[in-house]
Formats: structure tokens, C-alpha cells, sequence
């Protein structure tokens, strides 16, 4: 049988219309016999019997081979090729009722009784649908048996949902079989979907715990990162694997093939209510002004760039001093749409001479300052590194934006500079305080300060890290079991610096709202799970120890500073702490110079800047005080 029907899955078109033909003429047979047999007042005759079904097979294979039904592949059958068939069994039908009222005109016996050819239409539909889906069923069985195949159910029963199905029924090497929709839509509860109940959300955790079911398909298009967290927190109590449809937008052609359902990133999970930026507030502080921006091939300064691309700019000057993301940034600028124009330089922020060159020959309008070091660990080693480019490097461009008239200097700024325990976090509230202070020592340049937490997908993540980990095999390396981070996506935290800068009137420390902070383990916990392993069989979380600088717990506001709103509902402003610019500069400098001291020395200098910076798991803190500040 299995031979059999894998030999009739490629038979020719010719033996297609043979088995159509057959079942037109059963239709036509049984059609002749019912209508003989129900008591109408006319009588058939004998050519009733023989000249009829014999019209009908004539006139419905014309019609056949007009349409091309026997073309169609029968293990491929799908919707569109149903509609095709019903369509050319009531043109066939059709012709024939033509026929009777052509021989009526002429006052001729009509072929083919009227009543026969109502009998006979949804007879031969039936027949041609029931045999071409019994065929394609037979052949599915075989070729991949329902019993191997893995149990699957999909959230969403709207037409992602059911398009969804489709995919999977379309693919005949697939290995598995939708069993169920889920959705919360009331009016859709209860319906019958491609053969298939709709469920109520309520029954999800029930029904994996009654049925053997491997995979749940999320197809809500913009479906809310909580409700993507409930569905796979429920998913992963089951031990099913999550799965999501990609955005309409990225269907190939508009349609959505197997292979682009993918399963559920980390980074989904985290992401919350996408903003909508002012484009009010900011349309009008872009138009016609050249920017610069710093670190501008860096994961910040990159999407940075990106958002701006969309407004109505003079100038883009893209600074960075690392060749191959730069190559990529150009890359990616030429693809691109835009009003102004676009300069990329390959410059280093610690060079001021070479700045001050380029100030000169065209004086930004503002500056976006997102070039920084700012990995922890690295920074505990190399100190003098920290001083240089996050300090000097801040301050070069800081006093050259007063010295040329910038309007605006955006500086992004981090959660880790708030009581900083690490070289990175205080070198980066060093060059807060600064700006803070040149800020009220000048009338022109306004300067604005940004602080966020960790950026999901950002260089150096700790995502990306668990991803890599998790292709070798382990193991994931995680620093404490109770540390915890922010985190915000890349598009969000630029959204925000760049409204941030619009609204800003200088001095202030603008900070975003960062949701609710993630334990890192149960972020690793999560990913495994989510990858398909066990833990503790296939692949195994380590402890590996707070690393030199790292915090437990990071914040947004030091202990002596508050808040208070904006017209934004995610941004706030911190009242921190005024330092007078000729002490702030003083101490700069003096910091400045020392650079290439011993970090010990640097380090305690950076701690009379900083009173609050209290070391932690590092070598320097043989410096802290007895108690933390």
C-alpha cells in the first residue's frame, strides 16, 4: 500500500483526469438512479439513463481540462486548488443548464433532465474533494505517520494562526502535528478552526499536563513581552518548547514559511511596551543642525545613528576609533535613506588636537557622547586607560563644545557610576560631575547627562555570553547566585537619550525608568530551559565569584539623590549633588596627569573626587574607609 500510494503521488496529469472522470460518472449514475427513485411526477426514460451520464462526463471533461484540475499535484493539495475545483464543477453545470435552454428554445426534449443536474453537482464535488484529501491524508500518513510526529498547539487563533497551521500542513517532511489553537479572544473561544477547538487561555497548563504536547507556537503579531512571559513560564513547567511566528513584515513575499518560525529569544522575554518617541519635540531640534557622534560604531552610538537617520539633519559626523565596526557602520550608512549628509572618521576622542581640527573646519550643533570603556573587569587592570578616555577623553570634548558654541552635549552616562564600586563607574561619575559643572560656569553650551542600566544585545552582554556558552556546552558561568541587573533593549535606551537631549535645559542627570531588575541566574536558568537542555544533565550553571569592581545589585540614584518627573513618563530627572567648577577642575586636571602613576595612587585620587566610590572585590579596597560612604 505505502509503495502504491508513493507511486500514485507523481502519476501523470492524463491518469489525474481519468480518476476525475470516474468520479464524474459515478456522480452521473447515482444522480440518474436517486432522481429515478424519488417519486417525481415525470418519468425517466431509458435515454435518461444512458444519454445522460454519458452529457455529463463529456461536458464536465472539457471543463476539467480548461481549468487544469488534473494538473494539480493531489499530495499537494490545499485550499486554492478546492476552490478551483468547485468552480469548474459549477461551470460544467452551468454549460448543461445552457444546453437545456438552448434545446428548449428550439422547442427540442431536453438532454439532461434539470433535476439530475441539481443531484448530480454536489455528488461529483463531494467525490473530487473526498478522494484528492484521502489521498493527500494516505500519503502524509505514510511517508511521515502520525505516531512519530510531535505534538504541537498554537496561541493565536487569527489569521497568523491559522496561516500558521497551514505552514506546518503544507510542509510535507514535517514532524509535527497541531493539535489545538489557544487564544483569549471570547468570540473566538469555543470555534472550530481548520478542524481544530479553540481554547481558552485558562486551560493551557491542563491541557500540557493531560496531553503529550512538545511545542507551543506564539503567532499574536506584537504580542506584549508579559504575556510572551506567562505563556513560556507555563511552557517551561511542561517542559515545551516555545516557538514565535516573526512579524508579517518579514514573511518572505508575504508569506510565511517553516523554516522562519524560530524559537523565543531570551531578549523577548525582557523587552517591555515599545515608547513612542515625541517627534514633535525632537523633529525640531534635528532639523538642518549637524551632530556629531562619539563611539558611533559602538552598540549605543550605532542605534543612535540609526534613529537619526530618520529626521531631517544637516550633518552627520560619525566618530570612532575601532576600524572593523566602523567598516560595518559605513557599510550600513551607505544602505541607507537619508536627508543630510554623513562623515565617518576614524578619530579617537583622546586626541584633541585632531578634534579641535575638525571643530574648526564645521561646528557641531550637538554632540552625542557615547564613547567610553566600559567593561568592569577591564577597567580594574588598566586604570590609567579609565582616566584617559573616560575622563580626558569626556573633558576634551566638553571643553572644545564650549570653546566652539556647541548648542547641546548629550553625554550617556551608566547605572554603575551611582555609588560606584568599580574604576569604570567612578571614572563615568567623574566625567558626570564635570560636565555638570561646566555646565553653570559658561552661558552657551548645554550640557546633559544620561544614566541607564544594561542594554539587551549590547557588546559585552552577558546574553550573547550565556548564547555562546550554551552552543558550546556549557558551562554557563555566572558571577553570584543573587546578583541582579537592569536591562532595557538598545532601541529604547536611544529612544530616551535622544528625547532626553531635546528636553534638556543643561545641568541636568536624566534617568530612565529600567522596569524591575532580573536575578542573572534565573536569567541563565531561563535561557537553558528555553534551549531545550536540562539542567544538571545536559549542561551545568557555575559560580564563579563577584568579578573585581562588580556590584551585587546595581542602582540608578546614589543614596543622597532623589527624583523628580518630566513630561515623560519613563524619564526622570536626579537631584544630585552641584560641585563648583574651579574645585571640579582642579581635581580633574590633577587626576588627569596622574594617569600614568601607579593605579593605586590613581585610585585613591579618584576616591577624593568621588567620595562615595567604595571598592568592592578589588584591589583597591585597601582604600575604603571603615564604612561605605
Amino acid at each position: 500500500m505505502k509503495k502504491f500510494i508513493q507511486k500514485m503521488s507523481i502519476l501523470p496529469s492524463s491518469v489525474i483526469l481519468i480518476f476525475d472522470i470516474c468520479c464524474v460518472f459515478i456522480a452521473a449514475i447515482l444522480a440518474v438512479f436517486i432522481r429515478g427513485n424519488i417519486g417525481l411526477p415525470s418519468k425517466l426514460t431509458i435515454d435518461d439513463y444512458l444519454i445522460a451520464p454519458f452529457m455529463i462526463v463529456l461536458i464536465r471533461s472539457l471543463v476539467f481540462l480548461a481549468f487544469g484540475t488534473h494538473r494539480m499535484v493531489v499530495r499537494y493539495t490545499d485550499s486554492k486548488d478546492l476552490i478551483t475545483i468547485f468552480l469548474a464543477s459549477v461551470v460544467g453545470s452551468l454549460i448543461l443548464f445552457m444546453i437545456n435552454l438552448i434545446m428548449d428554445a428550439r422547442g427540442l426534449p431536453r438532454i439532461i433532465p434539470t433535476s439530475i443536474i441539481y443531484i448530480e453537482l454536489p455528488i461529483t464535488i463531494a467525490l473530487l474533494i473526498f478522494y484528492r484529501i484521502q489521498f493527500k491524508s494516505y500519503y502524509l500518513e505514510t511517508i511521515n505517520p502520525t505516531k512519530l510526529k510531535k505534538n504541537v498547539v498554537i496561541f493565536g487563533a487569527g489569521e497568523s494562526g491559522i496561516v500558521t497551521k497551514r505552514v506546518f500542513d503544507r510542509d510535507q517532511i514535517s514532524k509535527y502535528n497541531v493539535v489545538a489553537f489557544f487564544d483569549e479572544d471570547p468570540n473566538k473561544i469555543g470555534m472550530t478552526l481548520e478542524s481544530l477547538k479553540v481554547l481558552p487561555f485558562s486551560q493551557l497548563s491542563d491541557f500540557f499536563a493531560k496531553n503529550n504536547i512538545s511545542i507551543i507556537i506564539i503567532s499574536i503579531q506584537n504580542l506584549p513581552a508579559a504575556k510572551k512571559n506567562e505563556i513560556t513560564e507555563i511552557a517551561l513547567l511542561h517542559d515545551v518548547k516555545v516557538l514565535v511566528v516573526p512579524p508579517v513584515l518579514k514573511w518572505i513575499n508575504g508569506e510565511l514559511s517553516f523554516k522562519q518560525i524560530k524559537q523565543i529569544k531570551i531578549e523577548e522575554l525582557l523587552e517591555r511596551e515599545p515608547i513612542q518617541m515625541d517627534q514633535s519635540l525632537v523633529s525640531p531640534e534635528i532639523y538642518g543642525k549637524t551632530i556629531w557622534i562619539t563611539g558611533a560604531a559602538g552598540s549605543i552610538g550605532s542605534e543612535i545613528v540609526r534613529q537619526l537617520l530618520s529626521f531631517r539633519f544637516k550633518k552627520l559626523v560619525l566618530i570612532d576609533n575601532a576600524e572593523t565596526p566602523t567598516f560595518f557602520l559605513t557599510n550600513f550608512c551607505n544602505s541607507q535613506n537619508y536627508s543630510g549628509s554623513i562623515d565617518i572618521l576614524l578619530m579617537d576622542i583622546t586626541d584633541k588636537k585632531r578634534i579641535e581640527k575638525v571643530m574648526q573646519e564645521e561646528t557641531p550643533d550637538i554632540i552625542y557622547h557615547a564613547a567610553a570603556y566600559k567593561h568592569v573587569p577591564v577597567m580594574e587592570e588598566n586604570v590609567g586607560a579609565a582616566i584617559k578616555t573616560n575622563v580626558e577623553g569626556t573633558k576634551n570634548l566638553a571643553d572644545l563644545a564650549v570653546r566652539y558654541k556647541v548648542d547641546k552635549f548629550v553625554m550617556i552616562s551608566t547605572d554603575k557610576a551611582v555609588n560606584p564600586t568599580s574604576v569604570m563607574g567612578a571614572s563615568k561619575r567623574i566625567a558626570e560631575i564635570y560636565v555638570q559643572s561646566l555646565n553653570f560656569e559658561q552661558p552657551h553650551t548645554k550640557f546633559i547627562t544620561t544614566r541607564f542600566g544594561n542594554v539587551l544585545g549590547s557588546n559585552g552582554s552577558v546574553i550573547p555570553l550565556f548564547r555562546k556558552q550554551i552552543e558550546k556546552g556549557g558551562p554557563l558561568t555566572v558571577t553570584h547566585p543573587d546578583i541582579t541587573r537592569y536591562f532595557m533593549t538598545i532601541s529604547e535606551a536611544c529612544q530616551l537619550v535622544i528625547t532626553a537631549g531635546a528636553m534638556g535645559d543643561g545641568g541636568e542627570i536624566f534617568i530612565f525608568d529600567m522596569g524591575e531588575s532580573v536575578k542573572i541566574y534565573d536569567l541563565a536558568v531561563k535561557m537553558v530551559k528555553l534551549s531545550g537542555l536540562t539542567l544538571g544533565k545536559d549542561i551545568n550553571i557555575e559560580f564563579t565569584g563577584l568579578r573585581p569592581g562588580e556590584k551585587l545589585y546595581e542602582e540608578l540614584l546614589a543614596n543622597k539623590e532623589n527624583t523628580k518627573q518630566t513630561t515623560h513618563e519613563k524619564i526622570m530627572i536626579a537631584n544630585v549633588i552641584r560641585y563648583p567648577y574651579d574645585e571640579v577642575v582642579n581635581k580633574v586636571e590633577s587626576l588627569i596627569r596622574m594617569q600614568d602613576e601607579d593605579p593605586l595612587q590613581i585610585v585613591k585620587k579618584m576616591k577624593e573626587i568621588v567620595p562615595e566610590f567604595y571598592s568592592q572585590n578589588s584591589t583597591f579596597a585597601v582604600l575604603n574607609g571603615p564604612t561605605k560612604a
